[in-house]
């Protein structure tokens, strides 16, 4: 069996920047084991899998070593090898996953996603976080992450946690956040426990990052940085129980795997 995989920056309009995506149309579900398999040789925060049901596209992410259950990145990956490498002409794409109906569509050259809005909520008990972080924490929340909210930019680009002690923290990684100097808010994100030490640009935490920051400033649109060593940037937009997450897209190789 002979399959085709493409490899995408997303969150980038030139190579090497944003963050990298393995990206398979599929005919048919693979079983699971193997597409983790898949995945692991990838070795990419995420791989992502794309079967046509009727008029709408089924899609799956998986890390080096598990299913998640929404990325943006990997959504925005797949919609450009869509558009780009199999020629689909609509101007909106309609996905089904795990986190239920999702979207991409074309806007101004750029390739916005439609997600779920997930707003932070207070913790009962505090985590020991800011040691695990290894700098000061002025808010901490919780969505499906820890949510952590620093005391400026700077501090956000200085954070280098203690990975192991970021494993058993509530949450499938930790958001650090904080406002920007050039752009209204910056974020990192790190996942050690579902095998991404740090993710280099993440659609997903923006369900939370965009709520929370469209309240705190007052306005609904918002332009973001993920300051990580590749870097990304995303343009952004509350629309009600919505986020949209806007960016760009580089194929930067197209191959196949050998089964």
């Amino acid at each position: 069996m002979q399959l085709e995989f493409h490899q995408v920056d997303a969150f980038s309009s030139q190579p090497f920047s944003g963050n990298p995506a393995m990206v398979y149309r599929l005919e048919q579900w693979l079983p699971d084991e193997l597409m983790q398999k898949i995945a692991a040789e990838h070795n990419l925060a995420e791989t992502a899998f794309v079967v046509r049901e009727a008029q709408r596209w089924r899609i799956r992410w998986f890390t080096p070593s598990t299913e998640v259950p929404l990325c943006g990145h990997a959504t925005l990956a797949s919609a450009h090898v869509l558009f780009e490498v199999y020629g689909e002409d609509a101007e909106r794409l309609a996905f089904d996953s795990r986190s239920g109906p999702l979207t991409v569509s074309r806007e101004a050259g750029r390739l916005v996603l439609d997600f779920p809005r997930y707003d932070p909520q207070p913790l009962a008990e505090l985590p020991p976080v800011a040691q695990a972080l290894g700098c000061p924490v002025v808010e901490v929340w919780q969505t499906n992450e820890l949510f952590v909210v620093l005391e400026s930019e700077q501090a956000v680009r200085d954070c280098r946690p203690d990975m192991a002690a970021l494993v058993p923290l509530p949450g499938l990684g930790v958001i650090v956040t904080a406002p920007g100097r050039e752009h209204d808010f910056v974020s990192r994100y790190f996942a050690p426990g579902i095998g991404i030490p740090e993710d280099p640009v993440t659609g997903s935490t923006h369900c939370s990052l965009i709520p929370y920051w469209a309240q705190r400033l007052g306005k609904d649109e918002l332009h973001a940085v993920q300051c990580s060593a590749r870097g990304g940037e995303l343009f952004c937009r509350l629309e009600g129980a919505r986020v949209k997450i806007g960016g760009y897209a580089t194929r930067v190789a197209s191959g196949t795997l050998f089964l």
